[in-house]
Parts: structure tokens; C-alpha cells; sequence
């Protein structure tokens, strides 16, 4: 998968294609950071609950715990967020939605970096404009302001986008030429990106599913929808056993076109709980 001729984006590209089918979990500190990594994780993202670049300490704290790839977000349009980063060392930025915005009018140009970055979509008009910009990580995701495992309701939200631009990118696939470059055009994004993704019948960047995700069934769900992994949030550690959940989660994606193995994984899973918004859900997998 590789998006024109761009040597750097070829090699930010090679740098994740050992995330593809794995699942990244988003943890707080150090001691999740473990649990994600021996319960099978690919990759971690760090989350610290405040609207900014997480604390270059913490991370480093979390880099020395685990030796699987550490991720870290900022906030949207803020470059200078990502020098930090990527001077300390992270695997891969986020340029998150989650933490707020700090340009309104424009996004990181991603293709000053070395490192890999992440950026969501809600659409494929949307999955178009990041990949212009060098990202090479789209999250599929529900709601912006949360993706909370524990709403009941995101995973239909997420599902929704997941097939959205799954479907329009299998219309790329049978247009013709002159719709092509009208839909280049439409699209305003550059002319061999749109041939490329026609060619290939898929965008040139992993596809992550991100939101409401809680079970193993959710997980081969998105998996058999067309995605390249999962990500699971923080919420996850709220489970009775989170090593366990997430362990389980891991299997999914693996063998997530066998029915036997994800009933095998699904099993012995034990209620789980959460609050939202002050209430209450219990879920029972």
C-alpha cells in the first residue's frame, strides 16, 4: 500500500504495517500499559484525561514499561504538540479530535515528520483530506467527544462509518475513468490517490475501527466489515479482569472468520461494569 511516489510516506507506511490486525489499547499509565502488552496488544495509546499533549514524562515512564509501540495524541493543527513527541521518541502520533482543537482552519502537515500518524474520519471524504496530509492510521470512529466503550449505542455509530466508507470505496472500484477524475475533482484531493485506491479497491493506509468496541463479537464484527484491527478505550480496565477481556478481544481479531474460536473466546467472561453520565450499565458477555 503505498500512496505515490513519496519515499517518507513509504517508509511511515512500513513503520505501521505491523499494527494490521492487532488491536491498540488506550491506557493511562504504566500498569495498563503492562496489562495491554501481555494480554496481546499491538500497540498502546496513552491517555491521561486532560485536553492536551499527555505529560512527556508519563510517556517515557510508559515507553520503559513495555516494548510493544507507544502512540500519544495532540491536539488537531498543533504541530508543535508533535515535535515533542517525536523528539522523546513515540512510535506513532494521534492528532486527536478527543483532545480539542488547536487550529481550527488547518491540520498538521504530517509530511514533516518521521513519525507515523493517526487521524479519524467519519466519512471517506474525510479519510481522503488525512491521507493528503501524510497520515497513515485512519480510525473509523463513533462519537468525537468520546469513545466510550461503555455507551450502548456507539458501537451503531461506528458500524454506520465502517460501511459507509467501505461501500464508497468499493463504487471507486467499478467507476470508470471520467468518474474518476470527476470524483477527484469533487473530492479535491489529488488525481492519483483516488486511480491508486481504485486500483487497489482500498484506501493506502490502515483502516482502524474505533468506538463502542467492547466484546470479542464486536471485534470480529469490524474485522469481517473490512477493517485492519480495533481499538479498544481506557473503559476496558474497568472490567472485572481486564487481561482476560482483552486477551479475548486479541483472539477475535486473529481468527475473527471462525465461528468456533470467537464463541470459544467469547465464553467465561464475567459481567462487566461501568458508569456513564452518572448512570449505570452492566454487561454480560
Amino acid at each position: 500500500m503505498v500512496y505515490g511516489n513519496n519515499n517518507q510516506f513509504t517508509i511511515r507506511m512500513e513503520l505501521v504495517q505491523k499494527l494490521q490486525g492487532g488491536v491498540i489499547i488506550e491506557v493511562s499509565d504504566a500498569e495498563e500499559a503492562k496489562i495491554a502488552e501481555e494480554a496481546g496488544a499491538c500497540s498502546i495509546v496513552v491517555h491521561h484525561g486532560t485536553p492536551r499533549m499527555p505529560a512527556p514524562d508519563l510517556i517515557k515512564e510508559i515507553k520503559q514499561a513495555v516494548s510493544i509501540p507507544v502512540m500519544a495524541r495532540v491536539r488537531v493543527g498543533h504541530f508543535v504538540e508533535a515535535q515533542i513527541l517525536e523528539a522523546i521518541g513515540v512510535d506513532y502520533v494521534d492528532e486527536s479530535e478527543l483532545l480539542g482543537i488547536a487550529d481550527n482552519d488547518n491540520y498538521i502537515n504530517k509530511r514533516n515528520f518521521c513519525v507515523p500518524f493517526a487521524c479519524g474520519c467519519k466519512h471517506l471524504e474525510e479519510a481522503f483530506m488525512r491521507v493528503t496530509e501524510g497520515a497513515t492510521i485512519i480510525w473509523m470512529q463513533g462519537s468525537r467527544s468520546r469513545w466510550s466503550s461503555s455507551r450502548p449505542d456507539s458501537i451503531v455509530e461506528t458500524v454506520q462509518i465502517v460501511r459507509s466508507v467501505m461501500m464508497e470505496v468499493r463504487n471507486l472500484t467499478n467507476a470508470d475513468e471520467d468518474e474518476v477524475f470527476t470524483f477527484a475533482k469533487k473530492m479535491a484531493v489529488p488525481y492519483d490517490l483516488v486511480v491508486q485506491i481504485r486500483q487497489i479497491g482500498r484506501l493506502p493506509v490502515l483502516l482502524f475501527a474505533a468506538g463502542g468496541i467492547w466484546t470479542p463479537a464486536d471485534a470480529a464484527l469490524m474485522m469481517q466489515l473490512g477493517c485492519d484491527g480495533v481499538y479498544i478505550g481506557s473503559e476496558i480496565f474497568s472490567c472485572v479482569d481486564p487481561y482476560k477481556q482483552v486477551q479475548a478481544i486479541v483472539q477475535a481479531v486473529k481468527h475473527y472468520n471462525d465461528p468456533h474460536v470467537l464463541a470459544e473466546s467469547s465464553s467465561g467472561l464475567e459481567d462487566t461494569e461501568s458508569e456513564d453520565d452518572g448512570g449505570f450499565i452492566a454487561y454480560l458477555v
